[in-house]
């Protein structure tokens, strides 16, 4: 299995398509789910995350596992889920198209950031991730040190 990471900045085509970098198409070419990603931060900005299926899979199960399955949280994660996902593969050119309703999910336009999750990739637009990102590097102490506190 492989570990995605890295941060590349990207263009979509006028036809929201969006080309995989190189060092992850092997990993892809089995088959893509392109699925919007919770945040569990209300002022994280939204993305969309490129899975293997199988990852998904694993990833989603794991989510839910435990739950109620008639409760209504469990219902409503259950259709982001799977409401919010997309199969797809890629095509001749090592391209994704990215479906209006995920596109308009993560607020997404022409240029975006393409960066390594571990088991996913994510696609943010450009200027939030930017935002986001220096955020996040000033945080990482607090979160690293929060991390040893189990009070």
């Amino acid at each position: 299995m492989i570990a995605f990471r890295g941060t590349f900045e990207h263009s979509l085509d006028s036809k929201h398509r969006l080309t995989i970098p190189s060092k992850f198409r092997a990993a892809l070419a089995g088959g893509v789910v392109l699925a919007a990603s919770p945040e569990t931060m209300p002022d994280a900005p939204r993305c969309i995350a490129i899975w293997t299926p199988e990852a998904y899979d694993v990833y989603t199960s794991a989510a839910l596992a435990g739950l109620n399955p008639l409760s209504a949280k469990a219902r409503d994660l259950k259709r982001f889920f799977f409401g919010y996902s997309h199969d797809t593969e890629l095509d001749s050119a090592n391209r994704v198209m990215i479906p209006p309703t995920l596109m308009e999910y993560a607020g997404l336009d022409k240029d975006v950031v393409v960066t390594g999750s571990g088991e996913c990739l994510e696609v943010f637009d450009r200027t939030q991730y930017g935002t986001y990102s220096n955020d996040v590097l000033t945080r990482v102490p607090d979160i690293a040190a929060s991390l040893g506190n189990t009070a």
